[in-house]
């Protein structure tokens, strides 16, 4: 399976990998601990686990650009 990404949905998932969800799950867990939320870690490891998912289908497009220019396919 090819799993290719345009230059744009690249940098989308990027930042949202390593900036967004991160932030969010920071903004909940906080938030959430202040106003005495329920579920506040299921809901945490949810947008944690997501990022982690995204950041590996990100990782597997790098890797799959990375091996078809090294070897000339273009």
């Amino acid at each position: 399976m090819k799993l290719m990404l345009t230059n744009r949905a690249y940098d989308i998932l990027k930042w949202v990998c390593l900036v967004g969800l991160p932030a969010i799950s920071v903004l909940v867990a906080t938030l959430g601990q202040i106003w005495g939320w329920a579920g506040v870690d299921k809901i945490v490891l949810t947008i944690n686990a997501v990022a982690v998912f995204l950041g590996a289908l990100i990782g597997v497009s790098c890797a799959q650009y990375k091996k078809s220019h090294e070897n000339g396919d273009e």
